[in-house]
């Protein structure tokens, strides 16, 4: 699989709401490489291994958007965001509107020159031109949604910048390691799980550990990579290879075997400490049904919520060499 074509796709495929253009997309691309199924907005596949034992892999398929709450008589729409979004980064930023037919809207963006707010503390306040006038009530209504249009662009030194890169790069590792483990004799059972709505508070992951009851689960993400004004302590490196989560909500075991992995590999690898909750599925899933001993693998990202968010294709690869070791060496079972 040609990992950066294949994220380029993804990141500029929609999942939001009743849009599900990457999860057909994983879908089709999963069914050849283990047996799929789809629950509700989730795509599952399992390759049987050698023994009962079984690992879930989970990364999220859903990203941040918005959803119409309002059209006026002029053509300009109010929305509410679905997700995590920074608000200074919105005006004159272009977007896609699913309404009866797609259409492209921009946020306004009033000039200083003409005392335009530099600052909003409260979506609302922004308004999407449909450049529709009286016309944009036929075609748009309140509920629709609405979605980044920023196409994935290549980069300098093997980076990509694009939407959705959260977490449409773990998803691609999902992928890669879906075919990488093809034919192999795996010492255990495999689910890769692909969930919808962790935007949304992690509601895919309260259901998935239902359906595969694994013994462990490895959840992949993304998390906060170096920029200007960051704290080192608080970020990981752009290029450092796979961040190994650590917290009181994982389970330790997991977290030192990730580690000697990557040691007895002679991959690169950073750690990522949290004192509490991780922020991602893994906080669910390690509390779901009876309770699952979860890890977490982390790439990291800049731009984190935004349309121009950035990864380097190198840590994707890295974390596929450390889960596909990691798996190999029979995970955590005992």
């Amino acid at each position: 699989m040609n990992i950066k074509q294949t994220l380029s796709k993804l990141s500029d495929a929609v999942n939001i709401g009743n849009i599900t253009e990457a999860t057909d997309i994983v879908y089709h691309m999963l069914s050849p490489l283990a047996d799929t199924t789809k629950n509700s907005s989730n795509v599952l596949g399992k390759i049987k291994g050698e023994s009962d034992y079984t690992i879930m892999l989970e990364a999220h398929i859903d990203e941040v958007g918005f959803i119409v709450t309002d059209v006026d008589a002029e053509g300009f729409l109010t929305v509410k965001n679905c997700g995590g979004i920074d608000l200074r980064m919105l005006p004159a930023k272009t977007v896609t509107i699913y309404g009866k037919q797609k259409i492209t809207g921009v946020f306004c963006a009033t000039p200083p020159h003409l005392g335009g707010v530099t600052e909003y503390d409260d979506i609302s306040a922004l308004k999407i031109d449909t450049l529709l006038g009286k016309e944009a009530q036929d075609v748009v209504s309140v509920g629709d949604f609405v979605s980044f249009n920023t196409k994935a662009a290549q980069l300098q030194n093997g980076r990509i910048t694009g939407k959705s890169l959260d977490n449409r790069a773990g998803v691609v590792c999902l992928l890669e390691l879906a075919q990488r483990l093809q034919g192999k004799n795996l010492p255990c059972n495999i689910v890769f799980a692909f969930t919808d709505m962790e935007e949304l508070g992690n509601r895919g992951a309260k259901t998935v550990v239902f359906d595969t009851s694994p013994n462990e689960a490895i959840v992949l993400d993304v998390s906060f990579a170096d920029a200007p004004d960051v704290p080192s302590n608080e970020c990981g490196k752009l290029g450092g290879g796979a961040m190994i989560g650590m917290s009181p909500v994982l389970d330790k075991q997991i977290s030192k075997k990730l580690v000697q992995t990557a040691k007895d590999c002679n991959l690169t690898y950073q750690t990522e400490v949290m004192g509490s909750r991780t922020g991602t599925n893994g906080d669910v899933i390690s509390i779901s049904k009876s309770g699952v001993k979860t890890g977490l693998v982390s790439i990291p990202l800049r731009n984190m919520h935004s349309d121009v968010e950035i990864v380097d294709i190198s840590d994707i690869e890295n974390v596929c060499d450390l889960l596909e070791n990691y798996i190999l060496k029979g995970g955590n079972a005992q």
